[in-house]
């Protein structure tokens, strides 16, 4: 008769001790792992990822994903995107805004491209190929954030145009997404295809444009009224989630809503909502990237065949970012276009969202869907390591060099 380790049998149980255990396993390790990649001069973020791979299914199979624990990812994720929102000026923004939507567009158009190209080589069924091509689309922009913002970088011209550009990008991807689900129905609908992207960018223009100067009038009211505790920090929340779900229903990701909340008070909060931000975000980033993580399946790969795809698969998602976005942000010079291209290669959740509708669908094969799922942690856990060869030397200070490239941008 097997025993289990006491640990699982509170893992595996519906007790009182299953949070509070579920949360130590993925905070510890995650913080243990971080500050391991921090000591050997490697961006702790990739040890916070590889920790949910370790106690995730495929390795000791401690933790498998779940509401509970998905809940957690998602509001790490929101937290991680309104703290980064937060340092950034939407003024800045709208400024290399033309940039952006290049820089979006031909790197939805060659990842989408190179992906379904790929799968039709491997003689991979029609449907199956474009949700692929479909997953290799979108940019998790909150692991390019975490390790700017980490290295105090968020200032640059390069920073702020892959910040633009995926938000855009998020938008882009919904709508190749909803194109593609249409299609592998057998039906198109150019009507709502049309309104969903209507409502998608007019959601997020409204918000960028406008959004700043709206809370430069409202937070002094908000402070000189509101008695309870806190109350700067106290309407910065009402904001945050408010403006999640409403991206939500626009048809984007929360994480939009959530930077675009970030943004909007970025000039209007104090400091204090700033300190309480990072320590919301210090406590549930480490859910999001692990999560990232417990979704990895290596069983995919007994076959020679599905490890071949998938080391193809990656390889194709980082130069197709690298060549689509850099090819887009060409005229900033070589070396701030292979700066935006490194910063939009992590696929992260995005990726794996899209493989588990083709698997609902049952437009992806289990073995597809886990190479899907590969490149999307693959793709992340590189993003850190080339972003830190791309920003080799820059520092916190704002060089003339820059000044310039924002003047052409």
């Amino acid at each position: 008769m097997q025993v289990l380790h006491p640990a699982l049998i509170l893992l595996t149980s519906s007790g009182p001790a299953r949070i509070p255990l579920s949360m130590l396993v993925i905070f510890a390790s995650a913080k243990l792992l971080a500050d391991v990649f921090e000591r050997v001069g490697q961006p702790g973020i990739v040890g916070e990822i590889i920790a949910g791979v370790l106690v995730g299914p495929s390795v000791l199979g401690w933790l498998a994903p779940n509401d509970f624990l998905t809940a957690l990812a998602e509001l790490g994720a929101m937290f991680l995107l309104f703290r980064v929102g937060l340092e950034v000026k939407s003024s800045d923004l709208l400024k290399v805004g033309g940039t952006a939507t290049l820089v979006a567009a031909v790197g939805v158009i060659v990842p989408f491209v190179l992906g379904t190209g790929i799968l039709l080589l491997w003689r991979a069924p029609v449907n199956e190929a474009i949700f692929v091509g479909a997953s290799m689309v979108a940019t998790s922009v909150g692991i390019t954030a975490r390790v700017l913002a980490g290295r105090g970088l968020l200032h640059l011209i390069s920073s702020r145009i892959i910040l633009a550009a995926a938000v855009i990008d998020d938008v882009m991807g919904l709508l190749v997404l909803a194109a593609v689900s249409s299609i592998t129905r057998g039906r198109l609908n150019w009507l709502d295809l049309g309104l969903t992207a209507l409502l998608a960018t007019g959601f997020t223009v409204v918000v960028g444009k406008w959004g700043t100067a709206t809370a430069r009038r409202v937070v002094p009211h908000v402070e000189a009224k509101l008695r309870v505790g806190e109350a700067p920090f106290a309407f910065a929340m009402c904001l945050l989630f408010a403006l999640s779900l409403l991206a939500i229903y626009a048809g984007v990701a929360a994480i939009v809503g959530a930077f675009l909340a970030g943004m909007a008070l970025a000039e209007s909060v104090p400091r204090r909502v700033h300190d309480l931000a990072q320590g919301v975000s210090e406590l549930l980033v480490p859910f999001f990237l692990a999560g990232i993580g417990l979704r990895v399946d290596l069983s995919a790969f007994r076959q020679t065949s599905t490890a071949v795809l998938a080391a193809v698969i990656i390889a194709a998602a980082i130069v197709s970012k690298l060549i689509g976005c850099g090819l887009g942000a060409l005229k900033l010079g070589r070396t701030e276009a292979f700066r935006i291209g490194m910063g939009m290669v992590p696929r992260g959740e995005v990726g794996m969202v899209v493989a588990q509708l083709g698997l609902t669908m049952g437009m992806i094969s289990q073995n597809i869907y886990g190479v899907v799922v590969f490149m999307s942690v693959a793709t992340t856990v590189i993003a850190p390591f080339l972003l830190k060869i791309a920003y080799r030397g820059i520092g916190q200070e704002w060089s003339v060099e820059q000044d310039e490239v924002a003047n052409i941008a």
